[in-house]
């Protein structure tokens, strides 16, 4: 039987290598992706501002507030660290440290998509029962709507954290990518990892592709209710408040379905594109969100404009 040291279960570092291949061009690809983060930001905060209005107090808009605040948690989990690495070289990331970083953006991914669920089901609502919207969607309801799938995605997320404490760490410490994930790190153990495949990988993935489908339900049922009304005004009205949602889903499902797909079976990815597409689904989402919602929502776009000029005539 191999004994381990007891330090080798709790590593004191590990290295984050950055985008392998592509070392010498790291400040380059630093420039662009710290750009679109201070942008994912600016946006985000602006759209949380907006929501304070208490014109915007409706339910689409407060989901959509949650929305921006776990945008600004995926992409903050994430972002700075890599830049550290891109500009400073500062690779080393200790194993706390590491765990952290992994569940905020494990967590974040997972309440994203239940949130755009919940927004589908909204839409749903707003659309199939417009009558009885304000008495399904009271405050009382949205407030047990979103503890309850944040508290799921916490539920789902955190046994990863375990998981991976309980892994002896005695070969090598070097993580080829820009930010700690759970299958990643625990490649690196020296022991069966079988259960964090399962568990780490499978159950987050079931719970997002169960999103999906309730989703696609929503919409398939908010489209039948939609050519079921009598003029072709109210078709285009009734679309074009789902049109911002779906360009949402669209951006955040799309990179991140890719990537898990060429994780799991294209092996003949290179590793270099693979990294530069997983970091690209943390920041694209968090970045086109506010942009689409404000170009795609009345209510919002003219909330903005006023925003800026009143501070404009100031």
């Amino acid at each position: 039987m191999i004994i381990f040291n007891v330090s080798n279960y709790n590593p004191a570092t590990f290295i984050l290598v950055g985008m392998p291949g592509l070392e010498q061009a790291h400040v380059w690809i630093g420039i662009p992706f710290c750009t679109i983060y201070i942008v994912a930001i600016v946006g985000n905060c602006i759209l949380l501002l907006i929501m304070v209005e208490r014109s915007l107090h409706e339910p689409m808009f407060f989901f959509l507030s949650v929305l921006a605040m776990t945008d600004l948690i995926l992409s903050t989990a994430c972002v700075p660290k890599t830049l550290s690495i891109f500009w400073f070289g500062a690779q080393e990331i200790i194993f706390p440290g590491c765990l952290t970083q992994m569940f905020f953006h494990h967590y974040s991914f997972v309440l994203d998509s239940a949130i755009l669920m919940t927004m589908a089901f909204d839409r749903y609502v707003a659309i199939c029962s417009p009558l009885r919207y304000t008495t399904i969607l009271t405050p009382k309801t949205i407030i047990k709507i979103v503890t309850g799938i944040s508290f799921r995605s916490f539920c789902i997320v955190l046994p990863d954290v375990f998981l991976l404490t309980r892994l002896p760490f005695c070969r090598t410490r070097i993580i080829p990518h820009t930010y700690c994930e759970h299958i990643g790190v625990a490649r690196l153990a020296c022991a069966n990892i079988s259960i964090n495949i399962w568990y780490g990988f499978c159950v987050p993935i079931m719970m997002v592709i169960s999103d999906v489908i309730l989703i696609a339900v929503s919409y398939t049922l908010i489209l039948c209710a939609v050519f079921r009304l009598p003029s072709r005004e109210a078709h285009q009205k009734a679309l074009g408040t789902c049109g911002s949602h779906v360009c949402v889903i669209l951006t955040f499902y799309t990179p991140a379905f890719f990537s898990i797909l060429a994780h799991c079976f294209g092996h003949n990815v290179s590793c270099t594109f693979h990294i530069m597409f997983a970091n690209l689904y943390i920041v694209i989402p968090p970045v086109l969100n506010p942009i689409v919602y404000g170009v795609k929502t009345k209510q919002i776009r003219d909330k903005v404009i006023d925003l800026f000029s009143t501070k404009g005539t100031e």
